[in-house]
Parts: structure tokens; C-alpha cells; sequence
């Protein structure tokens, strides 16, 4: 990999590279925030997103005594990490100028890539790049000193635990209502791997919700031992369904959920496209931190 300073080396991950690539982002994570959200089920489904091939859509920088000092992977999206020890050696221009190479090799026609407003540096080189803001994620938090209380269900509405055999209900409701802001929908298999089969997801912290025995909403649940939090991967209502306080009664009962298992805070991500910050919030989320998505067109290569 050409661009590289002396004494460092590339190579595609692999499989067996699983954890240190997770101690990697979670040591920027904690760098940067302070705490860690990523567990290695994150890590796992990203590689194996459909289409990439870990020979040619992945990096690994080693340093000389063979610790992993950065990474990125690319696949219509890319992340770039470079553990805090090691920045500010040209690292991460050398990766961003690997994955614009890679995407234009695979035939994409931009590229995009998820940084922390709080991560000044990243930020910059971005931008000096040609990056342009796209849209803008938070991390929401919601503390739980005490017990929640959950509002009484709608009428006709009822709530209970994720169970087996929900799987494929859970998958439609999820991709018909994210249809409405996402670029393409996930198949099965992919969803899969970044919800019910991570090693994280917490059934019984999960909460979906029915209307004459038909599943209208869902909010899937991930518990995350390193950060000592629950966190909601996903929260969808069917349309014909919304406006009637089911995601208010979904995320609240998750949150009572994971406060009796302990856990003192609930999180969740959203973006600007789905329009929910103001649900999040009024149901007494708070912003724990901001991310730009940022976009860049490739030119054909």
C-alpha cells in the first residue's frame, strides 16, 4: 500500500482479526467519548455486509511489533479508525486515499462515512478532502436513577417480549417503515446479522407491540456488557399505526425493561432523515453526542 510511513505494513483483515479490530474502535471510543457503545457483534456484521469481500474491501495497518494501529473497510459506506496512539502519522489520509481508490475500482459513484462532531481532526481531513456534510446523527441517552413508568396501551394494543418465530414479522415491519428514508431495503439475511443474530440482542429487553394479533410495531433491543447499557437498535411502527403513542409505549417499556436487569441508562441512535429526534426526546432522551455523515462523489476510475 503505497503512502504508508516506515515501519508500518497493510493487509486485509480476516475473520481471525475480529477482536482486535473491536479493541481498536473501542479504544477510539473511549478516547473520544469517554465510554465504549461498539460490541463485537457490530464489528462481526459489518464484515460480512452483503457484497464485501474482506481480500479486497478491507485494510489493516500493523506497527512493528505487529499491534493493530488502524483500519477501514469500504462498501458504498466506509469507516476509517486509527487508534489514538498512532494519529496524527498520515494514517488515516492514507486509508481515506485506499478506500476512494477502492470504491472507484468497485464502481461506485460516491462514498460516504460516518465521523463524531467531537473528532476535530477527522472532521477536517475530510472536508480537505471534498467530504460534504450529508446528514447528522445522534446518540440519545436516557438515564434511569429509577424505575420508568410505561403508559397504559392504546386501545386494542398489546405488548409483550421478542420471541422466537418473530423474526421475519420483525424484519417486515422494520424495512416497510424505513423504507420511507432509507437508500435501499435490507434483505433478511443482512438485517439478521445486525439485530437478531448478534450475539448482543436481548429478547426479553425487546418490545413489540399488536394490533388484533398483527405485529405494528417493534423496538429491538442489543445489551451491551462493556458499557454496562442497553441500547435500541431499531424502533419502527407501521404506518396505518402511527400517531397513537406505540413507539412512546415500545421505547418506554424497553427502558423499564433494562432498568430491572440493572442498567441505569438506555441509548439509541437516529439521523436527521427519519425525523424522530423530537420523539426521542419527548419521551425524555437526551443528546449524548453528534455525527456527520459525509458524502463524496468519485470521479469513474
Amino acid at each position: 500500500m503505497p503512502g504508508l510511513p516506515p515501519g508500518y505494513r497493510a493487509r486485509p483483515a480476516t475473520a481471525e482479526d475480529l477482536g482486535a479490530i473491536h479493541r481498536l474502535v473501542t479504544a477510539c471510543e473511549q478516547d473520544l467519548h469517554g465510554r465504549v457503545h461498539t460490541d463485537p457483534g457490530l464489528v462481526a456484521a459489518d464484515l460480512a455486509r452483503p457484497g464485501l469481500d474482506p481480500e479486497l474491501d478491507t485494510l489493516l495497518i500493523h506497527d512493528r511489533a505487529g499491534r493493530l494501529a488502524a483500519r477501514a473497510w469500504v462498501n458504498r459506506r466506509s469507516a476509517v479508525d486509527v487508534h489514538p496512539e498512532h494519529r496524527g502519522r498520515g494514517l488515516g489520509g492514507a486509508l481515506l486515499d485506499w478506500a476512494e481508490a477502492r470504491g472507484r475500482q468497485s464502481g461506485n459513484t460516491r462514498i460516504v462515512q460516518t465521523v463524531p462532531d467531537d473528532d476535530g481532526d477527522a472532521v477536517a481531513l475530510l472536508r480537505s478532502r471534498g467530504y460534504e456534510p450529508m446528514v447528522t446523527e445522534w446518540l440519545l441517552e436516557f438515564p434511569m436513577p429509577q424505575e420508568p413508568t410505561v403508559p397504559e396501551p392504546p386501545a386494542g394494543i398489546t405488548v409483550r417480549p421478542f420471541e422466537p418465530g418473530d423474526e421475519h414479522d420483525a424484519h417486515r415491519v422494520v424495512e416497510d417503515a424505513f423504507d420511507e428514508w432509507q437508500e435501499r431495503r435490507k434483505s433478511y439475511r443482512e438485517w439478521a446479522r445486525h439485530t437478531v443474530e448478534r450475539p448482543a440482542f436481548a429478547p426479553a429487553m425487546s418490545a413489540l407491540a399488536f394490533a388484533d394479533g398483527r405485529l405494528v410495531g417493534v423496538a429491538l433491543s442489543l445489551d451491551l456488557p462493556d458499557t454496562g447499557e442497553g441500547y435500541i437498535e431499531q424502533v419502527a411502527v407501521r404506518r396505518d399505526h402511527r400517531n397513537r403513542g406505540i413507539a412512546r409505549l415500545l421505547l418506554r417499556t424497553v427502558f423499564r425493561s433494562f432498568h430491572r436487569q440493572g442498567r441505569q441508562a438506555c441509548t439509541l441512535g437516529t439521523h436527521s432523515e427519519t425525523g424522530a429526534l423530537d420523539l426521542y426526546l419527548s419521551v425524555g432522551m437526551e443528546v449524548r453526542y453528534a455525527s456527520t455523515v459525509f458524502r463524496k462523489d468519485l470521479p469513474a476510475g
